[in-house]
């Protein structure tokens, strides 16, 4: 036993079992003369002896010596592995899973996992309840820390086989959903990014996408197309992809199609809302907005704040799978409201019959598609809480064959827009993304000047892994810029349906400063931006150095040089979207939004520039804001004490006159044009009433400072007062 160690022994193997892994240092000597002498190594020592035998270099002898450790079956440190080696029924299908060091499950190993799931004699309910419950466990922080704090936020390597086996043996039991819902979990919790390390474990998540895609059911295609429209790492969404192409082609279906066929109705037995009788107990479950709300009656039809006592005893089952489809459920809301504000691009249409089918009656994806403007037959349609109807409130009598779309600003008539935008408001509508009042980018005279690319979002700085994120969820393709002697091509949005490729020209932000300008993996903190430019699909790939220095194009095969497309051949529509996208990064990302950066970040370097953007001209992502405002302030409780000019929302308070910029959302305080540093908190969304659009972070801040500094006197946050009061 490992107690019988001798006193050295035992903390060298302690000292081991706080690392990551060794390189060997006499190690297999000294595990085979302690296993020869009947004394088992401690745990801890033999997951990191384990970690250490899989890496490609490690000494053979090493091998040799790991190979005798065979207790205890998985590596202790992590929750999940732990839960499952708890349960002694488990052991010998654990050893099979830690196996699975393949990219997919051979005939050989699955039919091992068939026979191995037939001997444990506890049935496929509580084996699936057994491995989806550790599934849902591999987010949880490390029970043993490590010396290296570097590898904390990593799944330990040996482990990470098994959760590939688990994840292969969850296809051949019953169909149940909880299993998709385990496997789409387990895709993006190894998906989740770890500063300086990226994903955190792409295998893993590989291996779940798999497994969805061999699991039968439409909840797992369910889980497939919601995956499509969320993961963004290149590697696991080409297997997505793939799946539901295969999926596609066995259903003689288009891609699109499958994707819209695949969304579930939750239970819902009408758009946004379905009753579920528990007992004398009713659960209501009712999408509003983007949220699905479950709220409860008692046996006297009477509205309870909380789950009835013996709903929670009684049905406790039933309770538990209805949280878990309501969470499902949010996540294929939010899934959809992205997969539907990317079709503008997709130049998708349908004829009517299918469109009403998929879309308007459709239980869930209609309190999406009932918020939405449409085209019928060419004439825009809104649904008006009974029908889809002209915006004037005609009804329309299309064939079943008649074309719908998305309707979309660019090129339409000032006074359709303004009717779109009158209607949805009289209707009291909150669109799931901006629509009607949807950002429109139309060629300026400076890029007609400069002809083959737009010059309109140069010379910002963004922060670096804030703009990779929102490029990677808005369809871009980006590589994080190292301060390495490396060169990466710029942010691309591959538009096929277009034959188009779109690049932003962007570059580390390199002061010479490696310390203040680098992350402790090496990564850029901050980039600086360029053109935006437009290439055939086709065309060679530029190059830049990560740390500047200009774009080249890099050519192979005796191929030509090719120019940048002229602005005036890019699709109207095209060009909108795609500086629509660019805005976003910069209004996001743009370090010209941090309040606390009034003296200018590191040594001041960026004051000017901070400057100039958190209280210059408004993008026109801004100027959306200011015309939306100039219709929402006079409802406000504080009308009286606001005034929109120009660039600012005023507000008059009892101690100060303040000026909020429109585009950053920082504040100067009048008579002396005083900066004032209010952070705003997290999630803060002031009750504004009627917004036409979700998802404008910057105007629930502005809204958000204005009442508060309306009413100024009741401030109690020093760190606010005493830069208002001056002391």
């Amino acid at each position: 036993m490992a107690a019988d160690l001798d006193e050295a022994t035992r903390r060298a193997f302690e000292q081991l079992g706080r690392t990551y892994h060794t390189y060997g240092d006499g190690w297999s000597t000294r595990v085979q003369g302690e296993l020869a002498a009947g004394r088992a190594v401690p745990p801890a020592a033999v997951a990191t002896l384990r970690r250490s035998a899989l890496i490609s270099y490690s000494i053979s002898e090493l091998h040799a010596a790991v190979g005798q450790l065979s207790d205890p079956v998985l590596n202790v440190g992590e929750l999940w592995a732990e839960e499952a080696m708890a349960d002694g029924r488990w052991t010998a299908l654990l050893a099979h899973a830690a196996t699975a060091t393949a990219a997919r499950p051979s005939a050989r190993w699955e039919k091992t996992a068939r026979a191995l799931i037939a001997d444990t004699g506890a049935g496929p309910d509580a084996l699936r309840e057994a491995v989806t419950g550790w599934l849902g466990l591999v987010d949880r922080p490390r029970t043993l820390p490590l010396t290296d704090t570097w590898y904390e936020n990593q799944l330990d390597p040996y482990n990470a086989n098994a959760l590939r086996g688990l994840a292969w043996l969850l296809p051949l039991l019953p169909a149940h959903p909880g299993i998709p819902r385990a496997l789409g979990r387990l895709v993006e919790t190894c998906l989740r990014k770890v500063p300086g390390l990226g994903p955190r474990n792409p295998k893993v998540a590989n291996a779940g996408v798999i497994s969805l895609s061999r699991t039968e059911g439409e909840a797992a295609l369910a889980e497939l197309a919601r995956l499509a429209s969320r993961v963004t790492f290149k590697g696991t969404l080409k297997i997505i992809d793939a799946a539901l192409e295969e999926r596609a082609r066995a259903l003689g279906l288009g891609r699109e199609e499958i994707e819209e066929l695949a969304v579930p109705a939750y239970g819902l037995t009408e758009v946004g809302r379905a009753e579920f009788p528990l007992g004398e107990a009713t659960a209501l479950l009712e999408v509003r907005g983007p949220k699905a709300v479950l709220s409860w009656r008692n046996a006297a039809g009477k509205a309870v704040k909380s789950v009835p006592a013996a709903v929670r005893q009684d049905h406790a089952e039933e309770l538990k799978e209805l949280k878990a489809a309501v969470k499902d459920l949010d996540k294929m809301l939010s899934a959809q409201a992205e997969r539907l504000d990317r079709q503008f691009l997709a130049r998708r249409t349908w004829t009517y019959g299918v469109w009403r089918a998929r879309y308007l009656d459709h239980p869930l994806v209609a309190t999406l598609a009932r918020r939405l403007v449409w085209t019928v037959a060419g004439t825009p349609a809104v649904y008006d809480g009974t029908d889809i109807r002209g915006i004037a409130g005609d009804p329309l009598c299309p064939a079943a064959d008649a074309e719908v779309g998305l309707w979309h600003p660019i090129g339409r008539e000032p006074d359709e827009v303004a009717a779109v935008r009158d209607r949805l408001e009289g209707l009291g509508i909150t669109q799931p993304f901006k629509q009607a009042h949807r950002e429109v980018y139309p060629l300026t005279d400076a890029e007609r000047n400069t002809g083959r690319y737009s010059n309109r979002f140069a010379g910002h700085i963004l922060r670096q892994h804030q703009f990779h994120a929102l490029a990677a969820a808005r369809g871009w393709r980006n590589k994080l810029r190292l301060a390495v002697d490396d060169s990466v091509p710029p942010a691309v949005r591959e538009l096929p349906q277009w034959g188009l490729r779109a690049e932003y020209w962007i570059e580390g932000e390199d002061s010479g400063d490696y310390y203040g300008d680098t992350t402790g993996s090496g990564s850029y903190l901050r980039l600086s931006t360029d053109q935006v430019r437009f290439y055939p699909i086709d065309a060679p790939q530029n190059w830049a150095h990560c740390g500047g220095g200009g774009y080249t194009m890099y050519l192979r095969d005796g191929r030509d040089p090719v120019e940048p497309l002229p602005l005036t051949e890019i699709p109207e529509l095209v060009l909108s979207e795609v500086l629509r996208d660019v805005d976003l990064f910069v209004g996001v990302a743009s370090v010209g939004n941090d309040p606390t950066w009034s003296d200018g970040g590191p040594e001041g370097r960026f004051r000017e520039y901070w400057t100039s953007y958190g209280f210059g001209e408004l993008s026109q992502g801004a100027e959306t804001r200011r015309a939306l405002l100039e219709r929402l302030v006079p409802r406000l409780a504080i009308a009286g004490r606001c005034t929109l000019e120009g660039r600012f929302l005023h507000v008059e308070g009892e101690l100060r006159t303040y000026r909020i910029h429109l585009g950053s959302g920082n504040i100067l305080m009048e008579p002396n044009d005083q900066y004032l540093c209010i952070v705003p908190k997290a999630g803060d969304s002031p009750d504004a009433g009627y917004l036409p659009y979700e998802g404008d972070r910057t105007l629930a801040v502005i809204l958000s400072k204005a009442m508060l500094l309306a009413k100024d006197t009741e401030i109690t946050d020093p760190t606010i007062t005493s830069q208002i009061r001056g002391r």
